[in-house]
């Protein structure tokens, strides 16, 4: 009984947010948005558990993400707040991030998605 009592209790310490899913890769770079390619920078990195951080094409942020995958809910998106050529690109970025609501991990490619036909593709950076 008392190793029945153990594994559950070692289950609930598990990481049910992407971050338990992505295995070793954690950090992606957006190729599409909404389908289209995506011309500027931008980055998510899904390392640690309940949150999100990268670099949006001018600006670091971060965020909280605590929805048990495949669901992706973040909270208020932090950044930094630097000019540049590409704040329209950003903009964009974060209010598509801010809509996704289901991530998919599948090999070195992440997908976030939401049920309006949003999506977000992310591919692995080497």
């Amino acid at each position: 009984m008392w190793r029945g009592t153990a594994f559950l209790a070692l289950l609930g310490c598990a990481d049910e947010t992407v971050s338990g899913f992505a295995g070793d890769q954690t950090l992606f770079q957006l190729s599409t948005l909404g389908g289209a390619e995506f011309a500027a920078t931008a980055t998510i990195d899904i390392g640690t558990q309940g949150q999100v951080t990268g670099n949006a094409p001018c600006n670091s942020y971060n965020a909280t993400q605590t929805a048990p995958y495949p669901w992706f809910a973040i909270g208020p998106i932090a950044a930094t707040r630097r000019a540049c050529p590409e704040l329209k690109a950003e903009a964009a970025f974060f209010t598509a991030l801010g809509a996704m609501t289901l991530v998919e991990v599948a090999g070195d490619t992440l997908i976030l998605s939401n049920t309006d036909g949003g999506e977000m593709v992310f591919q692995a950076v080497p």
